[in-house]
């Protein structure tokens, strides 16, 4: 499973860790279409893989 960094500021999602509101092991595929960056905010669009 691939970490994927948020374009607005930085946060990486690393699907080992999980993330706020996501369990540990979660792709980012799998994260929900309402999840949103712990940190700004950006949508899952703003990510790109790492």
């Amino acid at each position: 499973m691939q970490k994927m960094e948020c374009t607005i500021c930085g946060h990486v999602y690393n699907p080992d860790q999980g993330d706020e509101g996501v369990k540990a092991g979660t792709s980012f595929e799998e994260c929900p279409g309402t999840w949103r960056c712990p940190i700004c905010g950006a949508e899952k669009i703003k990510f790109r893989p790492c």
